[in-house]
């Protein structure tokens, strides 16, 4: 026979002699296992439905019971609500006063825009409003005598200054300002922030963002300038250091935060000084006192805004990371 006929009898044999030992010795075949395993699937399913007895199956209970429904849409309105809610608070926090708003549209001042608003020319959702302080949001409707005014964007322009230019919008002699400089950079109402003298040039900024402008012209907020100063004679050593402990004017006591000479020019003559006070022409008044002229004047930084590969008499927008660095470095020191 062939060989292959033995083996298969063989592992027969040898089976059912394994049955008969297991059943002699009391043990447990692989057919009881498997009968035992079936057995205590079938008694934990049993007990699984026995714990859930009182826990309906979900697709019957969300199909046929009706307060199930409700629930779940009394939760989604719930969800929706909250949702509302965040985005109110976002758009307070956006709310501006209705006198900036005027303001930053281009039409006139915030006090000007005051006197409109007490005059009854400005309405908000076609309704009128005299209420000093009265908030708008981006989607309300503001009209000016019937005319829909819209809210500017932000702009910042750097400018390097030239001589026999004044720092302001308007001048009445009808002399250059620094706004012939820049008519054509945008079509939002810009103004200076701070001020340089006709003969000072420059580092000097444009924009339309109030609050930006208080924040680099006012001293708590540190806003740092440093200048070149060219004097008609050598300064003294003495005089530096009155320089920076304090010199009396008639404004009061100011000084200035670093003082140090000019390297590659001799004669002591041209210097750098640091100073954050913004007070008019202070850095000529204070070389004034201590009895110098200033014959140049050169702004080489402000608020660490510098005028580097930008010609003199050219602008350029700012770049976001200035912005940022503007908002998030000047802060109040107190």
């Amino acid at each position: 026979m062939h060989p292959q006929f033995y083996k298969s009898m063989y592992r027969k044999n040898n089976k059912e002699n394994e049955n008969n030992f297991n059943k002699r010795e009391g043990t447990k075949t692989r057919s009881d296992n498997r009968r035992d395993r079936n057995f205590n699937s079938k008694e934990r399913s049993f007990d699984k439905k026995d714990r859930d007895f009182d826990r309906p199956e979900r697709r019957r209970y969300k199909s046929n019971n009706e307060e199930y429904h409700n629930h779940n849409s009394r939760f989604r309105s719930f969800e929706k609500t909250k949702r509302r809610g965040i985005t109110t608070q976002k758009q307070q926090s956006e709310s501006v006063r209705l006198n900036k708003f005027i303001a930053n549209s281009g039409v006139c001042s915030r006090r000007e825009a005051d006197e409109l608003i007490a005059a009854g020319f400005v309405s908000v959702n076609d309704k009128v409003i005299k209420e000093m302080g009265f908030k708008v949001s981006s989607k309300d409707t503001i009209k000016l005598k019937g005319k829909k005014l819209t809210g500017e964007k932000k702009v910042y322009i750097l400018l390097n200054k030239p001589k026999d230019f004044i720092t302001t919008t308007d001048d009445e002699r009808g002399r250059k300002t620094v706004m012939d400089l820049v008519k054509n950079a945008c079509r939002e109402r810009i103004y200076p922030v701070g001020r340089l003298d006709r003969n000072t040039t420059g580092v000097l900024l444009l924009t339309n963002d109030g609050d930006l402008t208080k924040m680099l012209t006012h001293p708590s907020y540190g806003a740092k300038k440093i200048y070149h100063v060219e004097l008609n004679k050598r300064l003294k050593q003495s005089d530096i250091q009155l320089l920076l402990e304090g010199v009396e004017l008639e404004d009061g006591i100011e000084n200035v935060d670093d003082i140090q000479f000019v390297e590659g020019f001799p004669g002591r003559k041209v210097i750098g000084v640091e100073i954050h006070s913004g007070k008019n022409r202070i850095v000529r008044r204070l070389f004034e006192q201590l009895e110098y002229e200033v014959e140049k004047l050169d702004r080489v930084s402000f608020a660490g805004l510098t005028k580097r590969d930008l010609p003199r008499g050219h602008w350029r927008m700012l770049k976001d990371s200035e912005v940022s660095f503007l908002k998030m470095h000047h802060i109040p020191k107190n």
